[in-house]
């Protein structure tokens, strides 16, 4: 199978929920949320490509030849490359029922693994998602991130016992999906969190803990108080508010309050090697791809996703190579370079 064959494979599953567009940049499915689209106009989708997209890369490539090295450790593993699949649920009203829930993320959870990356399992207003993914992390040896909604802390913590039994490698909430509009349309509330309730729900897990949705300094402090190991700054795919800022803008003004003191992961409209190596400039350790990702598994399961990895992992290599980046250490902000309207 070819990566040309995916596509097209998914466009038939897919459509017209999603139409697989050359870019993959909300354009086409705007306001399609329940879909894949951003909310309302869409713009906090389209926000992101468009930030992206105002960022350029000179090139170096006035170097001793060699073979760029994107491999990257966190949660105390190595992996090899520094982009990871971001959680994605509820398939049959989000995209089709060509895929149930559990062969979506067999699909992500194995292509990642094969493919020597992670991928971020998720939760739902579907009743049956959560569990579905629980033989599959364990039959992945734990090797996956799962990501809990917000919910109350009893059912949180449960969620946590039914992880720690899969040997799950770290546990990660998405505290945005709060407002999500299809947890409401489901009848499943979920919650806004305190530093103190923050800190009751990681210290009830010995494993690492992430906070998804976070896109301030101030809130990336919070998470360091409640003792997160990390945080992922994103909007939710543009989904919970219309104006919400790109999260890859906001990457240096909190990696600059933070320090070393969280990992920070971002996502949102990331498509290709070099976003992943803009991203890592501005400050990120790492990234995580959610959509295209979701094509790749539609449209050839876990070889699609095997497909799509080995893909932005190559564009990643050439993009150092020739910036004279040997190593991720290498990747700083001396590396890019920004137009006149995207300084914001």
């Amino acid at each position: 199978m070819t990566y040309q064959e995916v596509l097209e494979n998914a466009r038939k599953l897919l459509y017209p929920k999603c139409k697989v567009c050359p870019v993959c940049n909300g354009r086409a499915c705007a306001g399609q949320v329940p879909g894949v689209g951003g909310i309302g106009s869409g713009r906090a989708f389209t926000v992101c490509r468009e930030y992206l997209d105002s960022i350029s890369i000179p090139l170096d490539p006035v170097h001793e030849h060699w073979e760029a090295d994107p491999s990257i450790e966190l949660f105390g593993r190595k992996f090899s490359y520094p982009f990871f699949i971001a959680p994605i649920g509820g398939m049959p009203f989000n995209y089709t029922g060509a895929l149930t829930e559990e062969e979506y993320c067999r699909a992500t959870v194995m292509g990642a693994l094969e493919s020597g990356i992670l991928a971020f399992t998720g939760d739902g207003p579907l009743d049956d998602y959560f569990p579905s993914t629980l033989p599959v992390i364990r039959e992945a040896g734990g090797t996956a991130v799962s990501t809990i909604k917000p919910w109350g802390d009893v059912k949180i913590k449960g969620r946590i016992e039914d992880l720690e039994e899969t040997g799950v490698l770290a546990i990660a909430m998405d505290l945005d999906s709060a407002a999500l509009r299809n947890l409401r349309l489901k009848g499943k509330p979920a919650y806004t969190k305190s530093v103190e309730e923050l800190k009751s729900i990681i210290s009830f897990t010995g494993k690492p803990f992430l906070i998804k949705g976070v896109m301030t300094a101030k809130a990336a402090l919070k998470c360091a108080q409640a003792g997160a190991y990390g945080i992922v700054i994103s909007s939710h795919g543009g989904r919970i508010l219309e104006d919400t800022p790109a999260p890859a803008a906001m990457i240096t003004e909190i990696r600059q309050a933070v320090g070393s003191h969280l990992k920070i992961f971002v996502d949102g409209g990331i498509r290709s090697g070099g976003d992943v190596f803009k991203c890592l400039a501005l400050g990120a350790d790492a990234v995580l791809i959610g959509r295209p990702y979701a094509i790749a598994a539609y449209g050839g399961r876990q070889e699609g996703v095997k497909l799509y990895t080995e893909r932005i992992a190559g564009q990643l290599k050439d993009v150092m190579m020739m910036t004279d980046c040997r190593d991720l250490k290498d990747i700083d902000a001396g590396k890019i370079r920004f137009s006149a309207s995207g300084t914001n």
